[in-house]
């Protein structure tokens, strides 16, 4: 892990409320280990504002890292109005990786809201690693795509205004695809509704799925316990916190959904 001043390269809003950024940390980047993994950014030196903020990586290039992020509150709406030569503070990598998704298995891709940016991390690396795929993306707002809805290619948008790509939510072309190919395994990152959603059809169909889990949290070390998350384990103790309880920014952010339980 390393703390980092990165200066922006670019930071473009890229649709309907959401952005991306790209920064130097050749610091982070050297020690980065795939998709999956987040940093922290600090993102103004204000007292206002003293926590960082967890962000998935998007991407990692040649010493350069990408966010991708929506404009929730005071905060993302100052790191979109930051401009390139702006310098931004970052604590990173941390978190582990989509694992298991270059065997026999068929990854079955799946982000909802700004959780798509570990999702087309992964997607990336299928790319890069020539291995087929799947890709599903769903939004509150056809406006806030910025891909392309392509079932032809494997690519799956979903609305629930229905203005682009399927009406509803992701889990109608998720168990289309599910019926349709052989060894499917599920990578997710959105919302928790979404990810509940995703997590009892995995269950109860038995198709292993990888969750990326967003949390809130306020030191990304694991001090302040502000990102558990309850273990699916109903034999433990009452008292027994560290077997009921796993933290996000150390021990995930990707679990695999029958280990953990979402909603």
């Amino acid at each position: 892990m390393q703390i980092e001043r990165s200066s922006i390269n670019s930071n473009e809003k890229i649709a309907h409320n959401i952005w991306e950024m790209h920064f130097n940390s050749p610091q982070i980047a050297n020690e980065y280990s795939g998709a999956g993994q987040f940093i922290n950014i600090l993102a103004s030196d204000s007292w206002n504002h003293p926590l960082r903020r967890p962000m998935s990586i998007a991407s990692v290039e040649n010493g350069v890292i990408s966010i991708i992020y929506k404009i929730f509150g005071d905060v993302t709406l100052s790191l979109s109005e930051m401009k390139a030569g702006d310098f931004v503070e970052i604590m990173g990598p941390l978190g582990n990786t989509f694992t298991n998704w270059k065997d026999d298995s068929y990854p079955v891709l799946v982000g909802g809201g700004v959780g798509l940016a570990p999702i087309l991390n992964l997607r990336n690396e299928c790319n890069a690693n020539n291995v087929a795929h799947s890709i599903i993306i769903g939004a509150r707002l056809g406006k806030e795509h910025f891909l392309a809805h392509k079932p032809d290619k494997e690519i799956y948008l979903t609305s629930d205004d229905g203005l682009i790509g399927e009406g509803g939510t992701v889990m109608g072309p998720l168990k289309r695809c599910i019926k349709e190919i052989n060894n499917p395994y599920i990578y997710a990152c959105g919302p928790e509704p979404m990810l509940e959603a995703i997590s009892k059809f995995s269950i109860n169909n038995e198709v292993p799925a990888q969750l990326s889990v967003e949390s809130y949290m306020g030191c990304g070390i694991g001090l302040c316990q502000g990102c558990a998350i309850p273990r699916q384990n109903g034999k433990v103790k009452d008292h027994s916190y560290l077997q009921k309880y796993s933290l996000v920014c150390l021990d995930g952010p990707v679990y695999e959904a029958k280990d953990v339980h979402i909603g």
